[in-house]
């Protein structure tokens, strides 16, 4: 029998285990939802141990119903929810507070402090790729060590374990014997230096973080420990954030291609090889996968609203019942309709990273219809990956074209849109779980099924392309330029 991949993939809102073939086709996956809590305003918490429970669950589960031993299992992937921050006992595997979630913003106030300190944010950037922000762990991990009793004295006898989710769950998979992470998830936590691959002392002296707590920075694709917990042993051989991931599992391995997940939100990461861009233009720098002790770096960016915004036409407008009639209604908008959205519901992400924006609807008249406003939320959705794109060309990244994934872009207006607004050809790939894809491709790496992630790039095959339509795209450019005027009107306009 030849050997399987099972990747895990732990989101933000449910955990899945993947199984793939040694073709990487896959077989079967199985998904369970947990909880999410919102304790006070702007906080959002998980419970590690729900999420450990679900990781153990689904990835027993895809074991038992594939009918599958851990001698059939080359290797494990994790991939994961970045910057989402755990804090829990050396000896129990015990967190001491619930997982504080990259959507959380209780340590604003703080980073606003942080920002006042003169050069400070331009020291970061420089070190870590990053932006002063609530976004990261780094505060996260500060107001855990602040607000739980004990905790620092705790940390700093070295009891305390600190960890992104991909790290917590390699302690457990590994029965607390690995302290690991690898170097995608370093990069979003606000102390990683990605130029010099080590944890930064200064900036954790500046936030009074024990450098005890931190996990060992490994290769996305390395010996992560073994795991004994399904019926026998099985290694866990790559890792790397969730993001980093997809980009991995589009096969974006040379400088200028690039990838945009459209979930929830969107996010956009183009290859920039072994140079690291800072960016003058407020993306992130980051890095795109280590191997071999050799850094590709990546620049991203990311826009908060995307599906979301479908969402909310559906639950609380009630356009239509389910997302995939988006495709349809839009084909009945009014040719000549000028209706704009701007759907910054819960602020503007880059390059605008403006928290207190809000969205607007632009142009209506007595005959906007349902159709028309549904078209303008999805044409925003590729406005805004086209302001991410300008400013990356401002950054000096050049896109070769543009492969997407996520639940938006089966839509094939939506696809064909993009295409259109970025002058860009647009690639829906054939295995739509990419990010999953992402960790067996770097799993498969280490358990020698492959001999290098080059090598995987002939197993991307694209399920369809989209080209941009000349006359179209030149009417988009002009719509654009209306809608990012659109933009600056409502950009502060809600400021308290």
């Amino acid at each position: 029998m030849t050997k399987k991949i099972i990747s895990i993939d732990q989101g933000t809102t449910s955990s899945r285990a993947v199984l793939f073939d040694d073709k990487f086709q896959l077989i079967d996956f199985v998904q369970k939802e947990f909880s999410q809590s919102f304790p006070f305003e702007g906080a959002v918490e998980h419970d590690p141990s729900e999420i450990w429970s679900s990781v153990f669950g689904v990835t027993k589960e895809l074991i038992k119903n594939n009918s599958i031993t851990p001698n059939d299992v080359a290797s494990i992937g994790i991939t994961n929810q970045r910057e989402t921050t755990v804090i829990w006992d050396r000896k129990t595997g015990k967190p001491i507070y619930p997982a504080i979630v990259w959507q959380d913003r209780r340590t604003s106030k703080f980073c606003e402090d942080l920002k006042k300190e003169e050069r400070l944010e331009v020291e970061i950037q420089e070190k870590t790729g990053l932006l002063i922000d609530p976004y990261f762990s780094a505060t996260k991990i500060s107001w855990i060590l602040d607000n739980v009793e004990g905790a620092r004295k705790r940390a700093q006898l070295g009891q305390l374990a600190f960890g992104t989710i991909d790290s917590f769950l390699i302690w457990h998979l590994t029965e607390g014997k690995h302290h690991k992470t690898d170097a995608t998830n370093a990069s979003r936590t606000m102390l990683f230096d990605i130029k010099e691959q080590t944890w930064d002392r200064e900036l954790l002296k500046l936030l009074d973080i024990p450098e005890t707590i931190l996990p060992e920075v490994c290769d996305c694709i390395h010996e992560f420990g073994n795991t004994s917990l399904f019926g026998g042993n099985i290694s866990i051989g790559g890792v790397a954030g969730d993001q980093q991931a997809a980009l991995v599992g589009q096969c974006c391995f040379n400088a200028g291609q690039a990838k945009s997940t459209y979930g929830t939100g969107c996010f956009l990461i183009v290859n920039t090889g072994k140079e690291k861009l800072t960016s003058n233009n407020r993306l992130l720098s980051t890095i795109a996968y280590r191997v071999n002790g050799k850094t590709t770096y990546g620049l991203e960016g990311s826009i908060f609203v995307a599906g979301s915004a479908v969402q909310w036409m559906r639950d609380n407008l009630k356009f239509f019942k389910s997302a995939k009639e988006t495709e349809e209604i839009v084909q009945k908008r009014h040719n000549e309709s000028k209706v704009l959205m701007v759907p910054a519901f819960t602020g503007m992400g880059a390059p605008h990273w403006d928290p207190n924006a809000r969205g607007s609807i632009f142009g209506l008249s007595r005959d906007t219809s349902v159709a028309d406003i549904t078209a303008a939320t999805l044409e925003s959705i590729a406005f805004q990956t086209r302001d991410l794109i300008e400013a990356m060309k401002k950054d000096g990244a050049i896109l070769k074209d543009l492969r997407v994934d996520g639940g938006m872009v089966t839509n094939e207006w939506f696809s064909q849109q993009l295409a259109n607004t970025l002058n860009l050809s647009v690639f829906r790939p054939k295995i739509s779980e990419t990010t999953a894809l992402g960790a067996a491709y770097l799993a498969s790496v280490q358990a020698g099924m492959n001999p290098n992630i080059d090598s995987l790039t002939e197993s991307w095959v694209y399920e369809k392309s989209f080209l941009p339509e000349q006359e179209t795209v030149n009417s988009l450019d002009r719509k654009y330029k209306v809608w990012s005027d659109a933009v600056a009107r409502t950009k502060g306009l809600f400021n308290p």
